[in-house]
């Protein structure tokens, strides 16, 4: 059988190759030396510099396989690079090679680095924002400069994690000028240089936005830096999935989000330690964007210390009195993730659903500590909240063993 696929053209036995891990495929080089150089045809490239003995002999291999694609004038269309890398370590390599790499022909890149000091961080080249051909773009712990133009016509999966980028503009720029972008993740950092995160987009149908885990280097920031400054502005007409996972100050929807049909809001509204006025009115901001959409089927919602909200001076102001337009006409599933105990606002909310949900399947209440005996009868009361719908099914459920 190896003699028979030894047979076949270079260009035919690289495609063969494609269908292997890129260490599996490099291996194929010992088999004789008619396969010695085959692998460096294949154009896909799936690299963790953790797998070699050190930084240096992972940059080595990569400048080995870059040299020869460029005498053989072979293009890559996949390149995924995992790199951890030490202060002393080269700061510039992966810049060029993504700069070498970003040709018409390259679909998908995924580039990761490890937790680095910010100084540190690979400055994307200018050639990756004008790659007319790329479907898919991962950037983890990067940075993204300035630049006056961007062209992806086909990208359509973005994921922007722990990156730091030149000015809240840029990512802005970057986002809108994206024209079939379908799928975008945002993990923010504590520098990143944004506090106006504006997503517009015209065809974007998921998108989710996270707060990501503090690196050693910025973590003197956290004592200072409050996530509740941020803002985010939407302006999008088709998207179906919203999830944020992030404490913002507020959101701004600049469009009907009509055909949005699941939602996840993970929010932390701790007025314990806040006389901020803008924090005590954030639930009734949220009740208001609720009731600006009709079609949401999956609910998630994770709110915490709702306890001094319930007896402020503003309560009557932010209970959820009205019924938007989503609970009485799409709204199936519902969760509520909860820190502690259920306290009385948390069960207003659940009663608010259970009670106004036209066509409501599941209501399932998730709690992190277990249910002790003081509080059974807290688990009966939801356990046997009144239902607008003759088929929901309430559930409370523990934390997990």
């Amino acid at each position: 059988m190896a003699e028979l696929i030894s047979r076949l053209p270079d260009s035919l036995i690289s495609q063969i190759l494609l269908y292997l891990p890129t260490k599996e495929a490099v291996r194929t080089s010992v088999l004789s030396n008619r396969w010695k150089s085959v692998w460096l045809l294949i154009p896909k490239l799936d690299l963790d510099s953790s797998e070699f003995p050190d930084y240096n002999a992972f940059v080595g291999f990569m400048e080995k396989f870059l040299n020869f694609s460029r005498e053989e004038k072979s293009c890559l269309y996949k390149l995924r690079l995992s790199t951890q890398k030490g202060e002393s370590d080269d700061h510039s390599c992966v810049t060029r090679w993504i700069d070498f790499v970003s040709t018409p022909k390259l679909k998908h890149l995924e580039v990761e680095f490890g937790p680095v000091k910010r100084e540190c961080l690979e400055v994307m080249p200018l050639s990756l924002y004008i790659c007319e051909t790329l479907l898919f773009l991962k950037l983890h712990r990067v940075f993204l400069g300035k630049f006056e133009s961007v062209s992806l016509p086909c990208l359509k999966t973005m994921r922007l994690e722990l990156n730091v980028y030149a000015n809240e503009t840029g990512l802005g720029l970057l986002i809108s000028s994206c024209p079939v972008l379908e799928d975008l993740i945002i993990v923010r950092r504590l520098d990143d240089n944004v506090k106006v995160l504006r997503v517009r987009s015209q065809t974007l149908t998921s998108l989710s936005i996270e707060a990501g885990s503090i690196d050693d280097d910025v973590e003197a920031l956290a004592e200072d830096f409050e996530y509740k400054y941020l803002r985010v502005l939407i302006d999008t007409h088709r998207l179906k999935y919203l999830n944020l996972e992030e404490d913002i100050r507020e959101f701004d929807i600049l469009s009907n989000l009509d055909s949005l049909t699941k939602i996840n809001i993970c929010e932390d509204f701790d007025l314990e330690d806040s006389a901020d006025e803008a924090d005590i009115r954030k639930p009734y901001m949220v009740r208001n964007f609720f009731t600006s959409i009709s079609g949401i089927i999956d609910m998630k919602l994770s709110w915490e210390a709702y306890e001094d909200l319930l007896y402020s001076s503003v309560a009557e102001q932010i209970r959820l009195s009205s019924v938007p337009r989503c609970v009485r006409s799409s709204l199936e599933f519902v969760e509520i993730k909860l820190r502690f105990h259920v306290k009385p606002i948390e069960m207003e909310l659940a009663r608010y659903f259970s009670k106004n949900s036209v066509i409501l399947k599941k209501l399932v209440i998730r709690l992190k500590d277990s249910v002790e005996e003081d509080d059974q009868a807290v688990l009966i009361a939801l356990l046997t909240l009144p239902r607008r719908s003759r088929i929901c099914k309430i559930e409370v459920i523990g934390p997990r063993r």
